[in-house]
């Protein structure tokens, strides 16, 4: 079968839970704002990994491991 797979956790996050994990991530002291007149977007932004898991696959990294791990090789590679 030719087709795409969605590679996620399955898990819905909200922009605002993201943002905070980023701003954790990378100690931000700043204050995040959110212009609530702005357009929402897509109301839901959960991947199907339906086809993922029935092929035996599923997520061991979460949301926050994953970020740390990342912006730790981002800062690592920046330095080089």
């Amino acid at each position: 079968m030719l087709s795409h797979i969605n590679i996620g956790t399955g898990t819905e996050v909200t922009i605002r839970e993201l943002a905070e994990t980023i701003k954790q991530v990378a100690g931000f002291q700043g204050q995040l704002r959110f212009d609530s007149n702005q357009p929402d977007g897509t109301p839901r932004k959960l991947l199907d990994v339906s086809k993922l898991n029935a092929l035996g696959w599923q997520a061991q990294i979460g949301l926050l491991q994953g970020l740390l791990e990342t912006y730790q090789w981002f800062i690592k590679s920046k330095s080089m």
